[in-house]
């Protein structure tokens, strides 16, 4: 794939410095980029590259004032971050661009096959299961009855969609992950033992959502547990039954979300946090890593870490006594000593 300056300046509606017929087949950091290479400037950090890179064409913000010389042909951007994403967006869906239907592969008759849609081989697809235009079902996906699968969506290889579940448009759901197990029900019996309490829900997944690999999101007893727009889950997320993840949330890795948590939008989970179940977390919350949330958060827009979780200024207050502490029991040994002393003398 090759493109000139100008067919990129254009997309991305910049303006250009140098030449336009400078033709670009690959993507490059601007510190390893060579010729032919299509870089960006964003940082300031990286600043003194644009003076010695070999890349071709670069993106950079409309405002930088350059200090000598360059090589390499501009686009100036409002914003060159953003932009080069584009950019990377765009590669990606050239790149992984597929089309048709492999065998082998199993659809069911009486499954609804939408326009342009690319189905993998070795890909099942089960009873009245629905599949909107222009979505990819990669190879060895698993699509149970009557689950239904927007427009634009990809659901990557090995990924397990179970029965009756619904995902929406422009969802993009990452290898081997499980929508729709069951959740972590069981009734204890007088015996000791545990009976399983049969999980009858689904699993919403709404529009524009990202899911990482080998996450699981489990089916709700009753209803559905539900992942609402634009949210975004990193790899070996476990999220429980009847749970609900807000708008726009994101949320890192190993992070487990017990039934019935209410996670609020725009949230910022950090990765291996733990949050109890039925509990709810205000919008806006951001959690540090490693933290364990036992209570609901009402207040909006504030930060919290540690184990059981408390205000981000109280816990890093707690991590600076914590590296005090070595000389604070010093201190109380001397103090003791003193103690003793003057309990000797006085006596």
């Amino acid at each position: 794939m090759q493109f000139t300056a100008k067919e990129i300046s254009l997309l991305l509606n910049g303006s250009l410095e140098g030449n336009p017929e400078v033709k670009v087949f690959q993507l490059a950091k601007i510190e390893e980029a060579q010729e032919g290479a299509l870089s960006f400037l964003a940082n300031p950090k990286y600043e003194p590259f644009i003076y010695t890179t070999n890349a071709s064409v670069v993106i950079v913000n409309e405002d930088l004032v350059l200090d000598k010389p360059i090589t390499a042909t501009l686009i100036r951007v409002k914003n060159a971050y953003s932009s080069f994403s584009v950019l990377l967006e765009k590669y990606n869906s050239i790149k992984l661009y597929k089309s048709g239907i492999e065998q082998p592969s199993f659809i069911d008759p009486t499954a609804k096959i939408g326009k342009d849609v690319y189905i993998g081989a070795f890909a099942y697809i089960g009873v009245g299961a629905s599949v909107g235009d222009n979505t990819k079902i990669y190879p060895h996906c698993y699509i149970g009855d009557d689950v239904k699968i927007g427009n634009n969506s990809s659901i990557q290889s090995g990924v397990k969609i179970y029965h009756d579940c619904i995902i929406g448009n422009n969802v993009n759901i990452h290898a081997n992950t499980v929508i729709g197990s069951d959740g972590f029900g069981f009734a204890p019996q007088t015996d000791g033992s545990f009976s399983k309490v049969s999980q009858i829900g689904n699993v919403i997944v709404e529009d524009n959502v990202e899911i990482g690999a080998n996450t699981c999101i489990d089916r709700a007893t009753m209803g559905s547990t539900i992942i609402k727009k634009g949210v975004k889950l990193d790899n070996l997320i476990q999220i429980a039954h009847n749970a609900e993840i807000g708008e726009n949330t994101v949320i890192a890795s190993q992070t487990g979300i017990s039934g019935s948590a209410k996670i609020g939008e725009s949230c910022i989970v950090g990765g291996q946090v733990g949050i109890v179940g039925h509990i709810t977390l205000a919008k806006g919350t951001q959690i540090q890593a490693k933290s364990g949330i036992n209570k609901s958060i009402e207040q909006e827009g504030k930060k919290w870490g540690g184990a059981p979780a408390t205000t981000f200024n109280n816990y890093m207050r707690s991590q600076v006594v914590i590296q005090r502490l070595p000389d604070m029991e010093k201190k109380i040994e001397e103090l003791q000593k003193a103690l003793e002393k003057l309990q000797s003398k006085s006596s």
